[in-house]
């Protein structure tokens, strides 16, 4: 006889019982600019370093807490190598961090809109999220941040899904003022103007995560770390614990960030120009594209959830977001090769004029953009 769900619940963490499973729109599109990806492929020395793994890199255990990655990262980032912890995608090191230095019961303070598992994560370890509404300029409330005397300030710069970079002042003001740690998402810095490593000398408390599911496009591989001071990194790496990233990760990570780096900053140039052509091809469809630092660009939009709908019948994915607190109903959109993006430019115009939002002028590309 099988139990009921309802028993099944009576045992379930008392924190679970109102989260929700992370489940995205992940229906199937010839176009995905979804979820903000390396859309130009993996690559090149990593994907020979995948092709070419030893038996030994899949039937036995990976490192414990991949060293040779650790120096990769080091090297790229101009630390140590004991400042660095990895984990399986950044999203594990910021749920890691989040245990490792928050009490049951303690707050964790994030602005609204921002990177939506963190009050997930949060509530999983026991913790209260409180969520902090981004300034009109979509920055961060520097005294509202402060006021929470959270144990943990957490900030993403920049800001998914704005897309902009928080203000540098307002980032060192939360950092001189926070009662606890604060830990800086960057997972988007290598397509924005600036970073925040240099802060790390300003505080121990500071903890700075990154990815290489962004512009290293090794998203599937689920390869995050985080830099901080190495008393800091390791409590984050007790919290994650051992065989965190897999054997084929870590040989991919590390030809990527030792040998592939020429590769990443060309299509990262690439993006960055994209993404200034997409957000003059949308002003030419009447809207108001957020300005971005990162790889994708905010368009807020009557309707979203209906135009992504339609959209994504015509083969084209974005992501909708409902609501958003000083924006509204929005689209975002990943930023890929252009004509990935200028198909999509295409059928969101399309859709616009069915829905009687007709543009206003043809789209166009910015001037001198690389196609």
């Amino acid at each position: 006889m099988i139990a009921s769900s309802s028993n099944a619940l009576d045992v379930a963490r008392d924190a679970y019982r109102n989260i929700s499973l992370y489940s995205p729109n992940r229906t199937p599109a010839a176009i995905d600019l979804s979820d903000n990806t390396n859309l130009w492929g993996i690559p090149p020395v990593a994907a020979a370093t995948i092709r070419e793994v030893a038996t030994a890199a899949v039937t036995r255990y990976p490192a414990l807490y991949v060293t040779d990655v650790k120096r990769a990262i080091a090297d790229y980032l101009d630390v140590t190598p004991d400042m660095v912890v990895t984990g399986c995608g950044s999203d594990d090191v910021l749920d890691s961090a989040i245990r490792a230095f928050g009490n049951p019961g303690d707050t964790v303070a994030c602005p609204d809109p921002s990177f939506a598992m963190i009050p997930i994560f949060a509530r999983m370890n026991g913790l209260n999220p409180v969520l902090v509404p981004l300034t009109p300029t979509f920055d961060v409330d520097v005294n509202a941040m402060v006021s929470a005397r959270a144990k943990i300030a957490y900030l993403c710069s920049p800001n998914n899904p704005t897309g902009g970079a928080l203000a540098r002042e307002s980032i060192e003001q939360v950092i001189d003022a926070a009662a606890g740690v604060v830990i800086i998402d960057e997972a988007y810095a290598e397509f924005a103007s600036g970073n925040a490593l240099d802060l790390l000398r300003r505080s121990s408390r500071v903890l700075i995560t990154r990815t290489m599911s962004k512009a290293f496009g090794l998203a599937g591989l689920r390869i995050g770390y985080a830099v901080g001071d190495p008393a800091l990194v390791v409590e984050v790496e007790k919290s994650r614990g051992p065989y965190k990233v897999n054997g084929l990760a870590e040989r991919a990570a590390v030809a990527a960030l030792t040998s592939d780096r020429t590769w990443v900053a060309e299509h990262v140039t690439e993006a960055i120009e994209n993404r200034e052509r997409l957000q003059q091809s949308l002003h030419a469809l009447g809207l108001s594209p957020l300005p971005s630092q990162a790889n994708f660009v905010l368009v807020p939009v009557t309707g979203a959830v209906e135009i992504d709908r339609v959209m994504r019948e015509r083969g084209v994915a974005v992501r909708p977001f409902t609501t958003l607190p000083g924006i509204g109903d929005a689209l975002r959109i990943s930023v890929g090769p252009w004509p990935m993006v200028e198909e999509c430019v295409r059928v969101l115009g399309d859709v616009l004029v069915e829905q009687g939002k007709a543009p206003t002028s043809t789209p166009v590309a910015a001037p001198g953009a690389r196609v």
